[in-house]
């Protein structure tokens, strides 16, 4: 279970490695106003990191959720190890993808990353109600 953990903390520290890709692409990163110096920035990668960083912190909460719904009901720790890595990945590929603008791929790996989540809820409420 321990790797799963480990999962976790990677994925809610992801936020923090795309917004520090777009802070470092944009010219004197202004720290008493982000928001604003975010919205005046040209370079549509800037743009794209700080999607990439947003969409990382929606996808931390039900991610957590489903490793700790899946640990709590009984299932199988290597399933959950495994599909929480091959989550890590495919949301480490998905910022990539994002930052690289190549809108398919990206959105290929945040479908995979999503059945990850599902199918840890899923195989918890089974557990359960079996």
């Amino acid at each position: 279970m321990t790797i799963a953990y480990i999962c976790i903390l990677i994925t809610a520290l992801l936020p923090y490695i795309w917004v520090g890709i777009a802070k470092s692409g944009g010219p004197r990163y202004d720290n008493r106003d982000p928001r604003g110096w975010m919205a005046k920035q040209e370079n549509p990668r800037v743009h794209r990191a700080s999607a990439a960083q947003f969409n990382a912190f929606e996808a931390f909460a039900p991610f957590a959720t489903s490793v700790l719904m899946a640990q709590f009901a009984g299932v199988d720790p290597q399933r959950i190890t495994w599909l929480a890595i091959a989550f890590v990945i495919l949301r480490v590929l998905h910022g990539v993808l994002y930052v690289a603008n190549n809108a398919r791929l990206r959105s290929l790996a945040w479908a995979g990353a999503l059945a990850c989540v599902i199918a840890l809820m899923v195989m918890a409420a089974l557990r359960i109600a079996a």
